[in-house]
């Protein structure tokens, strides 16, 4: 499993022109059962998404097409999670 970090870069400014682009991108990850959670950082300092099922490279692939990444808004750093326990609810994230 992954945390995708999305903090704020230079050109955070831009985030409304992109909005739209970024929202149908992350409804994307949803749709196709990667992205179990998407939020925002406490203190306007970016986003998080939580991602199961997809390989380290195929998550790169997929963060790099997000327009916020592309257009400068966000910088995305990609953090793996081995999860050793779990409430029993998130069990699927054992496999």
């Amino acid at each position: 499993m992954f945390i995708v970090l999305l903090k704020f870069a230079d050109n955070k400014a831009q985030a409304g022109e992109l909005m739209d682009g970024h929202n149908a991108w992350l409804k994307r990850g949803f749709d196709d059962g990667v992205y179990l959670l998407a939020g925002s950082l406490a203190e306007g300092q970016g986003g998080a998404i939580v991602a199961h099922g997809a390989s380290r490279a195929e998550l790169e692939r997929r963060v790099g097409d997000d327009p916020f990444v592309g257009g400068g808004v966000v910088v995305a750093e990609i953090v793996e999670v081995s999860p050793a326990k779990v409430d029993e609810r998130l069990g699927f994230l054992l496999d």
